[in-house]
């Protein structure tokens, strides 16, 4: 068992990345957390809180803050990955050399990389050699970071290749108040976290039309069935697009206030541009571009996903929202499960 046995390294300072921090720090682990921007740095060496990100939250002595990859990454025997899509490979690529030979792996990185549609796991393995696949494990799951931050219970999944790393990990990230379940399914959990963004953004557009309540359950179930799609078209268990990486977190995202692709989505819906409402946060909205990456990686397979196709439409060709639910409620009738394969 890992845990405290060394120094986790949490890569990103983003409000995930630092409610992991307080996670293991309030157990007692030394914890280096390495932030990107030298003023969040700055900030948490010198009040143990992270005023651009969590500033609710105090970290526990146990964490230190670091912008050098060598002083955060040395001796670690478990590094987390908590960064948004778009720039993990860049990081990855850069602490690359940094990195102890034998440290586990998580990504905790929900979203699916432009151009080429792969998952964070993929991005990590060309970034750092296809030996971390062996000791690489996904979390994912309905996890607000505020809420994992003040302890209150959460639940999430984390989904290894090798059972003996998954079940060290299960355990070292298991706390009073954050439950780990442990699942096989690399790919589904890693789609089940990447695809929510998007359907998340659908429901928040939809609330700030004043659709409704009916049409938000919609928008969640046949969202969900897109995921299933593409799911079982890149080999992801049903299952798991059923359980907390799928269905679990898509149902927070798509109805909480504290989602940031939500609330992205009912601002849009309100009638704002989404280039204002991006400049003006700090906060990433992973469903953005993510967005772009479903639709090439639906292309690529044959998949219908008209949801997401919508979405994209909305926040990048500049497709009016009602337009959007007009096409979406035209489009042909068909049966709600697609019929079995003859004998």
């Amino acid at each position: 068992m890992i845990n405290g046995s060394g120094p986790i390294a949490v890569i990103g300072a983003g409000s995930w990345g630092t409610a992991l921090a307080k996670l293991f720090g309030d157990q007692g682990i030394e914890v280096r957390l390495w932030a990107y921007e030298q003023e969040v740095c700055d900030a948490l060496r010198r009040t143990r809180t992270n005023p651009v990100y969590l500033a609710e939250v105090a970290l526990a002595e146990t964490v230190s803050a670091h912008s050098e990859f060598d002083e955060a990454l040395s001796g670690a025997t478990v590094i987390c990955f908590a960064v948004p899509s778009h720039v993990l490979r860049e990081v990855a690529l850069s602490c690359a050399s940094s990195l102890p030979s034998d440290a586990l792996i998580v990504s905790m990185t929900k979203g699916i990389e432009n151009n080429t549609a792969m998952l964070p796991a993929q991005v990590l393995a060309e970034a750092l050699g296809e030996d971390v696949l062996n000791r690489l494990g996904v979390l994912s799951g309905p996890s607000f970071a505020v809420e994992v931050a003040r302890e209150l219970p959460t639940a999430v999944v984390i989904a290894a290749r090798d059972e003996e790393a998954g079940r060290t990990l299960q355990e070292t990230f298991a706390t009073p108040a954050f439950r780990v379940y442990l699942s096989s399914d690399v790919t589904g959990v890693q789609l089940g976290g990447a695809v929510k963004n998007v359907i998340a953004i659908a429901t928040g557009i939809a609330d700030g039309l004043g659709l409704g309540r009916n049409a938000r359950a919609a928008l969640i179930t046949r969202g969900l069935a897109e995921m299933m799609r593409l799911g079982e078209a890149i080999g992801a268990e049903p299952m798991t697009l059923s359980g907390l990486s799928g269905l679990g977190d898509l149902v927070l995202t798509c109805t909480s206030e504290l989602s940031r692709n939500r609330t992205l989505g009912f601002r849009v819906g309100r009638g704002e541009l989404v280039d204002r409402i991006l400049a003006g946060s700090p906060m990433v909205a992973e469903g953005v571009r993510t967005s772009t990456a479903v639709v090439q990686l639906a292309d690529r397979l044959g998949i219908e996903v008209p949801i997401s196709r919508q979405v994209h439409a909305i926040l990048h060709e500049g497709k009016q929202p009602h337009v959007a639910v007009r096409e979406l409620m035209a489009r042909a009738l068909k049966p709600e499960q697609p019929s079995p394969l003859p004998d």
